[in-house]
């Protein structure tokens, strides 16, 4: 089981951009699909999370600038981004809880960070 990340760049600022993100292999269950982001120097923070049941949880950063969205079929999330702002600038990784195929329990699963940079 392992995460695909596709999206990101260079957008100068109030610019969009969209991220998404695919969970591939044998998976039994999926249970929350979301995007977490490091900014240079800082710790990882929460950006936007979605569970398969539609709840969704955002970073008290994003104020409404951000849409989070989830198909449970294609095990695939999409983050869209608008608004952006310099401070944004930041790798973003995709990160899911599921459960793989024979297990019993879930794990949690991370992609391999996409760098969006946002010019004044």
């Amino acid at each position: 089981v392992y995460l695909v990340e596709s999206g990101g760049g260079f957008i100068q600022a109030g610019g969009s951009l969209g991220l998404s993100c695919s969970a591939e292999g044998s998976i039994f269950r999926l249970g929350a699909m979301g995007y977490s982001r490091q900014l240079p120097g800082e710790e990882r923070e929460l950006v936007a999370r979605i569970s398969s049941d539609g709840r969704t949880n955002y970073g008290d950063f994003v104020k409404g600038r951000f849409n989070i969205s989830v198909d449970n079929v294609r095990k695939l999330v999409t983050l869209q981004m608008n608004g952006l702002k310099p401070e944004d600038t930041a790798v973003y990784y995709c990160n899911a809880i599921l459960t793989p195929l024979g297990s019993e329990s879930p794990n949690y699963y991370w992609g391999q960070g996409t760098q969006v940079t946002v010019s004044s």
